[in-house]
């Protein structure tokens, strides 16, 4: 299986190729920029220090900017089960899209299907789990929203890419917003350990981000920052996919 790309080579890598074994993690970036060829001249700019393995325009068009075997910048300060600075273990993928701050939009179809065809392509490649796929808020939810609640990790499940829980949106429905004991948030805290989000050590404001993070990958009708019975039943499910 080959993937059609285009070249615009990002001089921000490290030089030293690493062992094809290393690579675990796929992770998904929307650009966050005003613009398209804003985001592109930013990300092979040589003083910008940051890149990524593969861009995906509006229309669906792949760009390869740093090879697969090089560690591109694209994680920053990041942490997933018991790895940190996942750019050592992962492959980036930047989504065009201007992202919460400038006009949050809807991923286009041709985005989609494009990155359906290249996340299949890296997952037999470098045999990645469906649990190493993430996104950029799951590894650095201090930082980042991308690629937020607008993106299809469901579509995307059901097409064995990423992981999902299945439950239906009626049977869920009438648990949200309904308190939780504080045995239950307890409860919920440790099913977002063992699917690998940073727990520890975290004050509220940064418990709050965490929360968002996972509902924006998770639970995604509702973004609040506060854990109901409908996050701890959608966490439970998810700490039990994790292998």
């Amino acid at each position: 299986m080959r993937i059609k790309t285009s070249l615009n080579y990002s001089p921000n890598f490290s030089t030293s190729a690493r062992n094809k074994k290393k690579i675990k993690y796929i992770v998904y970036h929307y650009t966050g920029m005003r613009s398209e060829n804003k985001a592109i001249k930013r990300l092979t700019d040589l003083n910008s220090n940051v890149s990524c393995h593969y861009f995906i325009k509006r229309n669906g068009e792949i760009i390869l900017m740093v090879p697969e075997l090089y560690e591109a910048w694209h994680a920053g300060k990041s942490k997933w089960k018991k790895d940190i600075l996942l750019n050592k273990k992962s492959l980036g993928i930047e989504i065009s899209n201007k992202g919460h701050e400038f006009g949050y939009e809807n991923f286009s179809k041709n985005q989609i299907n494009s990155l359906i065809k290249l996340s299949k392509y890296l997952i037999k490649k470098y045999k990645i789990k469906a649990s190493n796929i993430l996104g950029h808020s799951d590894i650095a939810f201090e930082r980042k929203k991308d690629p937020g609640e607008k993106f299809p990790w469901n579509y995307l499940a059901k097409r064995k890419i990423g992981i999902w829980h299945k439950i239906k949106e009626e049977k869920l429905i009438k648990f949200r917003s309904k308190k939780i004991s504080n045995i239950e948030i307890i409860k919920f805290i440790k099913y977002l350990t063992k699917i690998g989000y940073l727990t520890k050590n975290l004050k509220n404001n940064k418990k709050t981000k965490l929360i968002k993070s996972f509902q924006r990958r998770f639970r995604q009708k509702l973004i609040n920052g506060k854990i109901d019975k409908e996050c701890l039943i959608i966490a439970e499910k998810m700490s039990k996919l994790i292998r």
